[in-house]
């Protein structure tokens, strides 16, 4: 049996695990679920959520099967990636309904992680755009199910991490658009306050998402620049012959991991003041391709290693509105006094939480933050948890590769729902993974 050395895109855990590739046909062969494994796409998850003694890749498993591009109803199979669907449904006017920080991820990854994007507050998260799934289960059939056929299967597999079965393919409703550009207003915030000020402000914006520096401290304490967008109209784009295009493939390449000591607590403060002060006004208007305003690190390929050989957490929780400005602070308040700040830290506004057992959102602000892995960092984090729980939220279990088995039962409420239906589906656990045991989800 050969083992490959394999991680997510965190670089923590690392491990040796069984590699398969499958496919399935209208001739299925389900051999593979002789044996407990979990489903993996493209590893652009933060943790171990697609890692265990034996994997199946997905990533030979992206056919489209469907595009009708009169009413843009979208079906392919799960390995798919959202830069192929990109290059495929941008020329023709229709775009992405949700899409996170990165175009490599594969569709049933984005399912199983039920992502969401920098317009949650207005659209949802990517569970609200499907239509159905196919999913094979521990039994060996594929069984298709949505809102009202098989539900409860439907709303344990979106955001239920590979649990509930193996997601084969998937039809999703597309976005409309008009080009590929994107109208951005981008606003310069002298403090906590004013960040979330100006979240309540430009609510109606489809798309917002702002960067926080993390470090400052006194009258500029959580300083931050918030990106506005909406999707171009035609008649706003310059060049009409460039009002539909897909992204480019060009990038500069991160060849190596990074020495440690490159990216320290000084090196950090010194980027978020240089990147708070790149916009001399505190006003921007601009307008860009897609491809940057949605995935400006997809432009520098394996900027992981920019981390070093140990990797990093990505630390990301969601408050509800309600004294969520109070708990941001504390937050806030104890990264800035242990000085272990963030080379990148993203800031969001949720709308109502979403469909799924175990749905991330609420309505409220969610955080995400990037900590190289050092000495105490865990029990550090442990001291956030403690934060999230008493402000009434969460922590994304797509980032997650450290939290307690109690912390997600105090803050997850349908988890004995969940776990009902996975009993019921997948009774011998064939369907595991390294988070899933960790946290003793089924």
């Amino acid at each position: 049996m050969q083992r490959t050395l394999i991680t997510n895109w965190n670089k923590f855990p690392e491990i040796e695990a069984e590699v398969k590739h499958y496919t399935i046909g209208s001739e299925n062969d389900p051999s593979f679920l002789q044996d407990e494994f979990i489903a993996r796409g493209n590893g652009r998850s933060y943790g171990d959520a697609s890692l265990g003694d034996n994997v199946c890749s997905s990533l030979r498993h992206n056919k489209i099967l469907h595009f009708n591009k009169k009413e843009g109803l979208f079906i392919a199979q799960s390995g798919i990636l959202f830069s192929e669907i990109l290059e495929v449904i941008a020329p023709h006017a229709w775009f992405l309904p949700v899409t996170p920080g990165t175009k490599f991820i594969s569709l049933g990854g984005a399912i199983a992680a039920n992502v969401h994007g920098k317009n949650h507050h207005v659209e949802g998260s990517i569970s609200r755009h499907i239509q159905f799934l196919d999913i094979l289960l521990a039994n060996g059939e594929i069984m298709r199910c949505n809102r009202s056929q098989n539900s409860s299967i439907f709303y344990a597999t979106i955001g239920g991490m590979g649990l509930s079965g193996l997601i084969v393919s998937a039809a999703i409703q597309l976005k409309k658009i008009e080009s590929t550009n994107i109208s951005q207003l981008q606003l310069k915030a002298h403090n906590l306050s004013e960040i979330l000020e100006y979240f309540d402000q430009y609510a109606g914006y489809t798309y917002s998402v702002a960067w926080i520096d993390c470090l400052k401290k006194g009258k500029n304490f959580g300083r931050s620049i918030l990106m506005l967008g909406e999707h171009s109209k035609e008649n706003e784009v310059q060049n009409k012959n460039k009002k539909l295009i897909p992204h480019g493939n060009k990038a500069i390449n991160v060849p190596f991991n990074f020495p440690e000591f490159v990216l320290n607590d000084f090196t950090i403060k010194w980027f978020n003041k240089l990147y708070y002060h790149k916009n001399i006004k505190s006003k921007k208007e601009l307008q860009s391709h897609y491809d940057p305003f949605f995935y400006p690190l997809d432009s520098i390929l394996n900027w992981n290693r920019i981390y070093g050989k140990r990797g990093f957490i990505q630390y990301q929780f969601v408050l509800p509105k309600e004294n969520g400005k109070t708990y941001l602070e504390k937050i806030l308040k104890k990264i800035t006094d242990k000085g272990w700040g963030s080379f990148l830290a993203v800031l969001k506004m949720f709308g109502p939480e979403d469909e799924g057992f175990l749905s991330f959102p609420m309505e409220g602000y969610t955080l995400a933050l990037d900590f190289p892995l050092r000495n105490g960092l865990f029990q550090f984090l442990d001291e956030l948890d403690i934060i999230v729980k008493e402000a009434g939220g969460r922590i994304y279990l797509t980032k997650d590769a450290r939290m307690s088995s109690q912390m997600l039962k105090d803050s997850y409420p349908k988890l004995k729902e969940f776990q009902e239906i996975i009993m019921e589906i997948n009774p011998e656990k064939k369907f595991q993974s390294l988070l899933s045991k960790r946290l003793e989800l089924i």
